[in-house]
């Protein structure tokens, strides 16, 4: 009988992965794109604040100067380097952002599957639940309660924001429970008696994690969104180099917008808002045409 070795077997998965996941986002251009944006930006949060250190010193004699190759961003109402704090804020914003998608994420496909695949009662409770959060208006609820609570750490401000996205896609997977509960293969498998963990995480997660996936790059834009809103109107100001405080300060508190030499203050973080969130829609639009056949382009 042969043998596989570790290694083999570690070169067969990568092997696998290449040809099931990388090579197919790769073919897909509008997934390359957002893909690449989006690892610009994690080594822009994970990289960058050791190569470009972030110095708060306030100079105002070189406030709101234009960019140039000291200041690549220009400086702020303070003379302090916009770059500087535009990259050491990215670390705060994907933070955010992931930290949320995986909150609600996690609770969607919970209550989802439980959902679709116990129906009854659990069905008709959860979903219940479900359509209150839906109809509950988001931003005004995430305002009073950031601003009740008074949070002061990503992980809580980030379960705030999480806990007003996971409505719609807990819908979502409880339909695709209920259409897979159908097939044969997960009638096979209740009838070899297989128990229903392997069913949930062996039959049917498997065929709705491309969905999960998707979803979940669309939900870390959406927490961008909303992470940004609730600092630009001053609600939860966690770090001062955060890209909505940023903008705060800029629009409200300094009115850069109003000074000739200040409007690349506020244009700033705004257009790294706009590319953050353009890799996002690329990447889940992408990853959506490359998982579904129906929308496959490449060969």
């Amino acid at each position: 009988m042969e043998t596989v070795s570790v290694e083999e077997g570690f070169r067969g998965r990568l092997s696998s992965l290449y040809y099931n996941i990388l090579k197919p986002i790769l073919a897909n251009k509008r997934a390359t794109v957002g893909l690449f944006i989006l690892l610009g930006f994690i080594l822009m949060a994970t990289i960058g604040p050791i190569l470009v250190p972030l110095d708060l010193t306030m100079r105002w004699s070189e406030r709101f100067k234009p960019p140039s190759l000291e200041h690549p961003l220009g400086t702020d109402y303070a003379g302090r380097d916009i770059f500087q704090q535009i990259v050491h804020g990215s670390r705060d914003v994907l933070t955010i952002a992931f930290l949320a998608a995986s909150f609600a994420t996690a609770i969607a496909v919970t209550i989802g599957t439980l959902s679709g695949y116990l129906g009854g009662i659990v069905d008709y409770v959860l979903m219940g639940v479900t359509d209150i959060f839906l109809t509950i208006p988001q931003l005004p609820v995430m305002l009073m309660i950031a601003a009740t609570i008074k949070v002061s750490d990503p992980v809580s401000f980030s379960a705030i924001i999480a806990i007003w996205m996971w409505a719609g896609l807990a819908r979502a997977i409880r339909a695709e429970i209920i259409s897979l509960r159908q097939k044969d293969f997960i009638e096979a498998a209740k009838v070899l008696d297989l128990g229903t963990g392997h069913i949930v995480f062996k039959e049917l997660m498997p065929n709705i994690l491309p969905y999960i996936v998707i979803n979940f790059v669309t939900m870390m834009r959406v927490a961008i969104t909303a992470s940004v809103g609730i600092m630009f109107l001053g609600v939860a100001p966690l770090s001062a180099t955060h890209w909505g405080v940023m903008l705060n300060m800029a629009m409200f508190a300094y009115g850069a917008i109003y000074v000739p030499n200040g409007i690349h203050y506020a244009l700033a973080p705004l257009l790294f808002i706009v590319l953050l969130e353009y890799g996002a829609v690329n990447l889940a639009h992408g990853l959506d045409e490359v998982f579904n056949p129906r929308l496959r382009r490449y060969e």
